[in-house]
């Protein structure tokens, strides 16, 4: 464990805990993102998810996606 100075490797296990918050926001933004796009989808009486529905679900949070026509 040469060049980690006196930690002794302390902060090695540190990573997972960020990675598991992130996991969550994550998990929470997509379970959103995709209940607004199926809305729009049922909304439209279709039975397929199209890009633009997406585009539309994540403009609506705030999350303006360029390049898909909307």
């Amino acid at each position: 464990m040469s060049g980690r100075g006196k930690s002794g490797g302390k902060g090695l296990g540190k990573g997972g805990a960020k990675r598991h918050q992130t996991r969550g926001v994550l998990k929470i933004f997509l379970k959103n993102v995709i209940r607004d796009s199926v809305t729009y989808t049922e909304h439209a009486k279709q039975k397929t998810v199209t890009s633009l529905d997406v585009v539309y679900a994540l403009k609506r949070q705030g999350q303006t996606l360029y390049g898909f026509g909307a």
